[in-house]
């Protein structure tokens, strides 16, 4: 049984530890089974795995490793062996000082003035740990800020370059419509030349077919050729 777990150290669920070490579900269920595959102890409410800090270590280690994974399990299943070895033999040596706790009274009062001193120690360290977390928070809360504020000038810059490239477009869309027009007109403009020119030309050949005409009639009527000529250029 593992004695490593602190009576207030925090527990993970399966989704939590997903959370935090930034793998899937399944994939917090899969390093699981190869941990317990090669020896590794997970504190367990039935078959249900419940996770604590030095658990989500060993699952961030299998994340990270290069080497196969049972090799990494192995060297975990080592590491938590020689860290459940150390709790034992702390367990031990604090039974035995209780054990030997000394009978003479002034000994017993340094004893207790040395716990007493440790304690007011401990005291003065939470102190400072509680102010630590405190700025920290506040450092926190100040990044968050410092965060959105960020976020919000980004979703503005992005507006504004929306605003403008739909400006761009819209311009671009006008240009182009004032462009298609003046084609069109120019269109329009030279398909009405060439029918001019085409009407020119229809014009210019009945005139000569009808000068040929006469010209022929001219010739085949059995007159003078100046009075032929008169006769032909008169019309």
């Amino acid at each position: 049984m593992r004695r490593d777990i602190q009576p207030n150290e925090r527990a993970f669920s399966s989704k939590e530890v997903a959370e935090e070490v930034g793998i899937a579900t399944p994939t917090v269920r899969k390093y699981g089974q190869i941990l317990e595959r090669n020896g590794y102890e997970f504190l367990k409410d039935g078959d249900r795995r419940i996770f604590v800090q030095s658990d989500l270590e060993a699952l961030i280690s299998l994340r990270d490793t290069d080497k196969p994974l049972d090799d990494t399990a192995k060297d975990l299943v080592y590491q938590q062996k020689e860290r459940l070895e150390q709790f034992n033999e702390t367990e031990i040596a604090v039974s035995d000082t209780y054990e030997n706790l000394p009978e003479d009274p002034n000994q017993l009062k340094e004893v207790l003035r040395f716990l007493v001193n440790e304690l007011a120690a401990t005291r003065e360290m939470n102190v400072q740990l509680t102010n630590d977390m405190s700025q920290l928070r506040t450092a926190v809360s100040r990044l968050q800020q410092d965060h959105h504020s960020i976020s919000s000038n980004i979703a503005n810059s992005a507006q504004k370059t929306q605003v403008k490239i739909e400006k761009l477009s819209e311009q671009q869309m006008t240009q182009y419509e004032t462009l298609l027009e003046q084609e069109k007109q120019m269109n329009e403009f030279l398909q009405a030349e060439i029918q001019n020119m085409r009407d020119e030309q229809k014009k210019e050949w009945h005139s000569q077919n009808d000068f040929n005409k006469r010209l022929e009639e001219a010739i085949q009527k059995p007159k003078g050729i100046w009075e032929t000529l008169f006769l032909l250029f008169r019309k």
